[in-house]
């Protein structure tokens, strides 16, 4: 008997074959034309045209659910902001982050149709973004990659990713981000921003214009701003980035090159748990510059002859447990290149290569409870020195063919990337001092330290036919992935390294399938009205880093599980309706989705006190989870000087079997049938954008469900609505040309909410609410900037 994937790609290849003998009806030379757009669409290497002030447009012929923000929309939101986080108003989206700017890295969350942050794909003009996981191992952020202002668009594929894709964590849909090429005319851009918490923020781009073919920009950006909550030291992020663009354009084809440089250095926020928040407010943070009122509530936190006595217990409402300096520090020094081709063998025949390269210095320093020995005293305070790195460098290549009704591809990715992440502690502490820098010197003790080498391998093939005067399009295909990683446990650079709490096992994982398929259909009923229906199986690469994958684990818990784990797949299906005339475009979609084999994570402890003995991490295939949900999207332009855009999402993402929890002892959590995690059911979101004369405004609403981040669904927090206002007046040429002023208001009524989970602890239950588990939200904040182009 054939299991259900079986029957599913056994009907897949079935279906090809009809479709491929049914094909010849269209002509080679309208086929061409609808190639070229579709190749557009496929790799992001092109802009489209649209009109000044859309915000979003429906993806038109597509044969999957497809958004693109374009960027017009970021006029909405504070200059800066990261890109990932304007995509909150997207149907079957939920973008959270603690910060206004959705740039802080422990915070910048997504989930997509009940797929969370790692679970997507991401990209940039072609190049692999990784996984989007706070921890480095694989990639970097969009924000680290590319300024905001440098965005071209972003094509959100909510369900079902496309083929070429390079990416072994989409397991849904992916995020598709290309830059804007260079202007064909010479200008300077700029703008200065200043706003709430300090913020100050410099943006700068020239474009040289277009020189017999060959044209460029480079552009920077400085940016800093301080926390929001009660932390009145160290509590300065700043941003310091560079991005620079060359094309040449000849008769038969395009070369591009592209640089990114990014400095981060962010002060980090607490996680805060219900009881906290219940007891503490929303701001809740460290005692900086209050050492001494640091050390009284330390020395309560140890042990030993001497803590007795230097013990000043909390005050109601804090607890002793509640205690901290500063909640750290995050950097991350980035640099990623590309250069690529495009060639034009013949009308017909075109290729694509790519090289890149990618390497990344990180670093979180915190202040954590712990003896550290000194000849002038003890004190009860350790830094806590986690690092990472990144080097990594691969190739993408395709070649397409139209040949009577078919457009052919076929396209490979290769990547080979040693990431490296060690947990380093310092007990030489004798004063406060800045965290946000690299720790130089030698570190006391390591706790872990940990090397993965990893091989990444992936072709696919498609063809797309047009039929009936190409009314109806069919596009089918699959791909071949391949990703292993091997772990290799290390001694490190510490004076005592490693200490019997050393956590991490030497490994190897290997996640291979030859055969995923994918298969589209798309009818063009009349000019306006169209139908689409896409199916697609995927598998996803064992994930890395110190805290969601499953070689972040003791050598013991590693032989008794390493054999056992199977990677994550799914199969999912996508349908719906287009209409698009004029002033109004509609997108009604519905999906059902099989997650199998998901990996869920458990470590006994919270994030704050993972370093202490007895905490480690284990893995365990989980059963699987089914989602089922709908989205509308509507955007309507009354009148030439106003575009009004809704967006609705309906989803049911549930656990299908019960959980067997295993700690000291086994039982059995009843989480059949529950709501999955981090993942509410309804979402709604409207934003209405006005422009008359040189005046625009743009209000921006959302609401986002009620959220689980326990599997039985015993806690969670309630649904919320926000509000985002951007008002800008173009002043003309008052001393500058393209001047224009502009005030934005983010979180406009001021509400506060737990914005970001931690998954790293999801828990069964929280009947006490102690999980330190979710960032409290930032509250109303506003920006004003001054801004030119000429």
């Amino acid at each position: 008997m054939l299991s259900h994937t079986g029957y599913s790609r056994l009907a897949c290849l079935l279906a090809g074959t009809a479709f491929a003998a049914l094909a010849g009806t269209a002509s080679a030379a309208d086929l061409s034309t609808a190639a070229t757009v579709a190749a557009v669409n496929e790799q992001g290497a092109n802009e489209p045209s649209y009109e000044v002030g859309e915000i979003v447009v429906v993806g038109k012929g597509q044969t999957r659910s497809v958004s693109t923000l374009l960027p017009a929309n970021l006029e909405t939101l504070p200059p800066g902001t990261s890109v990932q986080k304007a995509l909150n108003f997207l149907p079957g989206v939920s973008a959270q982050s603690i910060d206004a700017l959705g740039v802080n890295e422990q915070s910048l969350t997504l989930q997509v149709r009940g797929f969370n942050t790692t679970h997507l794909g991401y990209a940039l003009d072609g190049v692999p973004l990784g996984d989007g996981a706070y921890n480095n191992y694989n990639g970097l952020t969009i924000s680290r990659a590319l300024i905001s202002e440098n965005l071209g668009r972003a094509d959100l594929a909510t369900g079902i990713a496309g083929l070429s894709i390079p990416s072994t964590s989409n397991l849904g849909g992916a995020l598709i981000y290309s830059s804007s090429d260079p202007r064909k005319t010479w200008g300077v851009r700029g703008s200065q921003t200043f706003g709430s918490e300090d913020t100050k923020r410099t943006f700068l781009r020239l474009d040289s214009g277009e020189h017999h073919g060959f044209s460029a920009y480079v552009s920077g950006q400085y940016s800093e701003q301080d926390l929001f909550v009660n932390q009145d030291a160290w509590n300065q992020s700043t941003g310091k980035q560079l991005n620079a663009k060359a094309k040449y354009e000849f008769e038969r084809g395009t070369i591009t090159a592209f640089a990114d440089i990014s400095r981060t250095n962010q002060a980090d926020d607490a996680y805060l748990s219900k009881d906290m928040q219940s007891r503490l407010g929303w701001d809740w943070a460290g005692y900086a510059p209050n050492w001494q009122a640091f050390l009284d509530r330390a020395y309560c936190s140890v042990t030993g002859p001497t803590a007795p006595a230097k013990c000043v217990p909390a005050t109601a409402p804090e607890k002793n447990s509640d205690v901290t300096f500063t909640n750290g520090q995050i950097l991350r020094n980035d640099e990623l290149y590309y250069v690529a081709g495009d060639y034009r063998i013949t009308d017909s025949l075109s290729v694509r290569g790519q090289v890149y390269k990618h390497t990344d210095k990180g670093a979180g320093n915190n202040w954590i409870v712990g003896w550290s020995i000194n000849p002038t005293g003890n004190l009860p305070v350790q830094i806590r020195d986690t690092r990472y790195t990144i080097d990594r460098e691969g190739v993408l290549g395709s070649a397409t063919w139209a040949i009577g009704a078919h457009r052919l591809q076929a396209g490979f990715w290769l990547e080979d990337n040693t990431s490296s992440a060690a947990r380093y502690i310092w007990t030489n502490v004798t004063e406060p001092f800045s965290l946000a820098r690299f720790l130089k010197g030698q570190p006391n003790n390591a706790q872990w330290v940990q090397q993965t080498t990893w091989t990444t391998r992936q072709f696919y093939v498609q063809d797309e036919v047009k039929l009936l005067n190409e009314a109806l399009t069919i596009d089918f295909g699959f791909k071949s992935t391949y990703s292993k990683s091997e772990a290799e446990a290390q001694r490190g650079i510490a004076v005592n390294a490693p200490p019997a709490s050393s956590q991490f096992a030497s490994g190897a994982l290997t996640a291979k399938d030859d055969f995923l398929p994918e298969i589209g259909v798309h009818w063009q009923i009349t000019p306006e009205h169209e139908l689409f229906a896409s199916y697609a199986e995927n598998m996803a690469m064992y994930q890395g880093g110190f805290k969601l994958g499953p070689q972040s684990v003791s050598q013991a818990v590693w032989d008794a599980q390493g054999h056992t784990l199977k990677p994550e797949t799914s199969n999912s299906f996508d349908g719906g309706y287009r209409y698009i005339s004029g002033p109004l475009q509609i997108a009604l979609s519905a999906y059902r989705v099989y997650f199998n084999d998901r990996l869920l994570q458990y470590n006994p402890c919270p994030t704050n006190q993972q370093q202490n003995p007895g905490c480690g991490n284990s893995f365990h295939n989980a059963g699987g989870v089914t989602s089922t949900g709908v989205e509308l999207g509507v955007l309507w332009k009354p009148v030439p000087w106003a575009t009004w855009y809704n967006s609705a999402s309906l989803n049911k993402t549930t656990y299908d079997d019960d959980l067997n929890w295993c700690t000291a002892t086994c039982m059995v959590k009843e989480t059949e049938g529950k709501q999955q995690v981090d993942t509410p059911k309804e979402l709604f979101a409207s934003v209405l954008t006005l422009q008359r004369g040189g005046f625009s405004a743009s209000l921006m609403g959302k609401y986002t469900g009620r959220r689980y981040y326990t599997y039985t669904n015993d806690q969670s927090f309630g649904g919320y609505t926000t509000f985002d206002l951007g008002l800008s007046y173009d002043l003309g040429n008052v001393g500058v040309n393209g001047a224009k002023l502009a005030v934005n208001v983010t979180n406009l009524t001021g509400k506060r909410y737990a914005s970001n989970f931690d998954s790293s602890v999801f828990a069964p239950d929280d009947a006490a609410g102690s999980i330190v588990v979710f960032h409290a939200s930032a509250p109303r904040q506003v920006f004003a900037t001054i801004s030119f182009d000429f």
